[in-house]
């Protein structure tokens, strides 16, 4: 019984999850700041509302790796056979209602939120299942896929007020996974140079992207730049190890320092469109992702 547990736990991904929890941290600030509205007195009056989004996206999140699994489990059998489904650990059926429980637990969350949540909510599944059923296997559509469904976790954030505004915000995380989604592609075989060139070149674009974005709604830029070079460090050094070693081994590091450095570019959007002591507390979630990280498989 502990086993088989432990093998629903791994197909949820804990190590991924906290990513999950600040993108909805940083769509919130960014709302908050565009309306004038103080982000700690409304963290304190509205706790309940950012609580149902930050479950609403973890719920998401954990049910859209447990479908990629379902839908993978043939060539998981082939490729990844330690996996929960392959190895007998988790049986496929028992697979597709938890991750039918976490995706409708997900939408009625964001639904008890705000219309506006619900109706995002309704679309990341959409788009999370059509990525993990069709899409992935497109060299461009899946990448492509992939960062809509990150997108629009950041979107549901910024909605806890019932609007969106900037909503063009929304599309540097879909650029940044869309990159993590490319450099991915050599994760069994390796010999993705090419994918990881690329993927430098979004990335460079990101953090400029996030740069400008900050720079020219807020005056806070100055509080942004120690996180944008932690994240700088965070995603290139790996990158450039992969690119030198082209091996399996290397290019799954840098799939997961891209991953995991998803809090800290959420951090950036807090510390650009909050303050620098939010921001620090959205970073505590990024030691976290690295210790479950130790013990779960981040892709």
């Amino acid at each position: 019984m502990k086993d088989k547990l432990m093998g629903f736990a791994r197909l949820a991904r804990p190590a991924n999850l906290p990513t999950a929890a600040a993108d909805i941290l940083a769509g919130i600030a960014i709302a908050l700041y565009l309306r004038n509205i103080e982000v700690l007195n409304f963290l304190v009056e509205q706790s309940g509302d950012v609580l149902l989004l930050v479950f609403s996206s973890v719920a998401l999140y954990a049910g859209g790796v447990v479908f990629n699994d379902v839908f993978d489990a043939e060539l998981d059998a082939v490729e990844r056979p330690e996996r929960a489904i392959p190895s007998g650990l988790v049986p496929q059926r028992e697979a597709v209602y938890f991750g039918t429980i976490l995706m409708l637990i997900g939408i009625t969350l964001a639904f008890k939120c705000a219309m506006l949540s619900g109706l995002i909510s309704v679309a990341l599944t959409f788009a999370i299942l059509t990525y993990d059923g069709y899409f992935k296997q497109f060299g461009f559509g899946g990448p492509l896929n992939m960062g809509i469904c990150r997108g629009l976790n950041l979107l549901m954030g910024m909605s806890i007020l019932g609007t969106v505004s900037n909503w063009y915000i929304s599309l540097v995380p879909v650029v940044y996974i869309f990159a993590i989604t490319l450099i991915s592609r050599g994760e069994v075989h390796g010999d993705n140079k090419k994918h990881i060139v690329w993927a430098g070149i979004l990335y460079a674009i990101v953090i400029t992207s996030i740069t400008l974005m900050v720079m020219l709604q807020t005056s806070q830029i100055i509080y942004i730049i120690p996180f944008l070079v932690l994240f700088g460090y965070l995603i290139f050094k790996p990158l450039l190890k992969a690119y030198k070693d082209n091996s399996p081994k290397n290019i799954k590091k840098a799939v997961m320092g891209g991953v995991l450095s998803l809090v800290v570019m959420n951090a950036c959007w807090v510390a650009g469109f909050s303050n620098w002591y939010l921001a620090l507390a959205v970073l505590l979630l990024l030691p976290l992702s690295i210790l479950l990280s130790k013990l779960f498989a981040v892709t």
